[in-house]
């Protein structure tokens, strides 16, 4: 199956995606696109978000033809979307530690703080609560959501 998709503002073409083929198997397998991570496989976890058509999606729930012809966001095209200042706060505020949950955070991160410049803790917790994280206690995530927010100030 042909699937054609503009992924990070370049029009990109899978020619030999495969019927029960994810979203998420065409970016990483088809286009190289490992930022966006694969693990649960069932929209549990949060790790493979990627923005289509400007909605936040767990691209591993989405059919590779669901998404022919749909603008893709992952989060290695984030940085040219301003998450830079998201991205930092997670590292200046120790909310890395294995990375694996990382990019779905950021990503949900970045889309909290889009629309909602100055988030509380609860606003923070909700808009995460799709993301698992197995490392951080989380804390250090609400930290770093609350840094990117406010850049100038140290939670």
């Amino acid at each position: 199956m042909k699937v054609s998709l503009t992924v990070n503002g370049a029009r990109r073409t899978v020619d030999d995606a495969g019927e029960s083929e994810t979203l998420l198997q065409v970016l990483r397998d088809h286009l190289g696109l490992t930022g966006t991570k694969n693990a649960c496989e069932q929209g549990e976890c949060g790790s493979c978000t990627v923005y289509l058509d400007g909605t936040l999606v767990c691209s591993c729930l989405v059919l590779a033809g669901q998404a022919d012809g749909a603008e893709v966001t992952t989060v290695e095209g984030l940085s040219a979307a301003g998450a830079a200042a998201v991205q930092e706060a997670f590292v200046e505020a120790g909310a890395v530690q294995c990375g694996f949950c990382t990019p779905g955070l950021v990503m949900a991160a970045h889309d909290l703080l889009a629309h909602n410049p100055d988030p509380g803790d609860d606003d923070i917790r909700e808009a995460l609560a799709g993301n698992l994280c197995r490392c951080t206690g989380y804390q250090k995530i609400v930290d770093a959501v609350h840094r990117a927010a406010s850049p100038t100030t140290t939670p």
